[in-house]
Formats: structure tokens, sequence, C-alpha cells
């Protein structure tokens, strides 16, 4: 299975964050899962493909050309995909995803993860889409989609593929029971 991570290219300044990060990649790697990611040797992002890869897993990056530019692509991943902006990059990790994940991470991560939630509330994605609650990071974003039911502007059951854990065991039961 494909796993899509969407997370930062900063480390943030929680220490949990690298701990639940290099324990997300290495559940991916001994699991025979591969993983789908910026592309970044960066931060968060360079944390979880490290984890993948020291656990035996295939890692794939998905990153435009101006950050390659940059200098900020992770040179020992399995397989790099270039795109030439970010809408593309978006497309390709979505299509190359059959769950996806949003670890803590910044406005970037928050706009990826609300196209997959978006496909998936309209039913043109069949995935799981996970929200990583660690510590609580993603709280508030459950309480404003809480309200959006409760203002008649979305249902409870289009809201049901968009899931939130606390922690990696949810993650791993949120995924096997989807399949």
């Amino acid at each position: 299975m494909n796993i899509t991570v969407y997370l930062g290219a900063n480390d943030g300044n929680d220490p949990a964050l690298k701990t639940a990060v290099r324990e997300l990649g290495t559940w991916v790697g001994t699991a025979g899962h591969s993983l789908v990611y910026g592309g970044s040797k960066c931060g968060l992002m360079g944390e979880l493909a490290e984890s993948v890869l020291k656990a035996g897993g295939e890692v794939t990056g998905v990153e435009p050309q101006f950050f390659i530019d940059e200098g900020l692509v992770y040179d020992d991943i399995t397989r790099l995909i270039v795109t030439k902006d970010m809408a593309e990059r978006k497309t390709k990790m979505i299509g190359l995803g059959d769950a996806f994940i949003a670890f803590p991470g910044g406005t970037g991560t928050l706009e990826e993860i609300a196209e997959v939630m978006s496909k998936v509330c309209l039913g043109h994605l069949k995935a799981p889409c996970i929200l990583y609650n660690l510590n609580g990071y993603y709280d508030s974003l459950k309480a404003l989609l809480d309200h959006m039911v409760e203002m008649g502007l979305s249902s409870r059951e289009k809201m049901r593929g968009i899931s939130f854990a606390a922690d990696l065991g949810a993650i791993v039961e949120i995924i096997e029971n989807f399949r």
C-alpha cells in the first residue's frame, strides 16, 4: 500500500514530533508499505523518509523543480518524481496514494490534506484520510468540522471518511479496517 504523508519541512519545537514521525516511518517500512511524501531532506520530512528507508521500505518523493533548485531534495530516496509546481505535486501525490495521513504541519500540510478531505467527502476518493492528532494538534480542526455539521453546511455522512488518530496504533487500526 502506498501511504501518502503530508508534513512539514521544519522540525517543530516539540520533541514528540520527531519521535512520532520516526515511529510512523518505521511502521510504514516494516509493515511492507511504501511512503509517498514531498521529497524533502529537511525537518520532519527528512526524518520520515530516513526512518522508512532504515526499516527497509521504499520512498517516493514528489517535489517541484523549484525545491530541487533550492537543494532541498533527499537524494537517497527510492524514487523522485519532479513536478513543475505545487498543484501538479498535489495531484500526483493523491494519484499515488492508497491512504493519506496529515502529520502535524504548517499551512502547506493543511492545504494538501484539505484537498484530500474534500475529495473523500465528495466520494471522489475512496481511501482513509487520517489526521494524526498527536497531543491534540488537530483538535481545533476537528471542532471546526463538527461546527460545519452543526451549522448544516456539511453532514456526518460526508465526514465519515475523515478520521482523527491520537497515535500510531489508531492509524494502523483505521488503515487495517479500511481494507
